[in-house]
């Protein structure tokens, strides 16, 4: 993962299409592309890129539930661009943490890897991908950012830990968001009566 984010670092376009992204991964796994769908709501970034990258991640999602052998995107999407600076400042700030979870993680609860962890991990995405898109601005997407992260990684490096603690983030993001709705429900009664 360390290593797809310095590819995609060293790229010299000013804008960065999806296809090229996508050409940058070749025929790696749909694992890698979550991680960096999840990125852009770990970190405070501009509007629209969180929704758009959590609209992809569902559709993501919902491929690794049918079971397609490699990510499918229409050619709206491809076409589509992300700033270069970014790009570096996403990178600059995850490069660290990823090489520090790359090192610390190995394979183990390998229950992820068999058809019906996968679908379970499919689901789970779908979950914590929908969750990121009706999360509060900003602080609310934060936690399912974490989520989707972790749950990439874990799926690359084969740790059924790290697809746990995905599970932890992705509660802190449902209890956060219930938080939000509960405060805003509070405040409109208080506002009416």
């Amino acid at each position: 993962m360390s290593q797809v984010l310095v590819l995609l670092a060293a790229e010299p376009e000013e804008r960065i299409s999806f296809r090229d992204i996508l050409a940058i991964l070749s025929e790696r796994s749909f694992a890698i592309l979550v991680v960096l769908l999840g990125l852009p709501n770990c970190l405070p970034m501009p509007p629209p890129i969180p929704t758009i990258s959590s609209l992809l991640l569902i559709m993501l999602a919902v491929q690794m539930l049918v079971r397609r052998p490699e990510p499918w995107f229409p050619g709206v999407v491809l076409r589509g661009s992300v700033a270069r600076r970014d790009v570096l400042r996403a990178v600059k700030r995850a490069l660290p943490i990823v090489s520090v979870l790359e090192r610390w993680s190995r394979p183990r609860l390998i229950i992820f890897d068999r058809r019906t962890g996968s679908l379970l991990g499919a689901m789970l995405l779908l979950t914590m991908s929908i969750g990121m898109l009706l999360a509060a601005p900003l602080v609310g997407q934060l936690p399912y950012g974490l989520a989707v992260c972790l749950f990439g990684l874990g799926q690359i490096e084969r740790d059924g830990v790290l697809v746990l603690s995905s599970m932890v983030a992705g509660a802190v993001g449902v209890v956060l968001s219930a938080s939000f709705i509960y405060g805003v429900v509070l405040g409109i009664r208080n506002l009416l009566f």
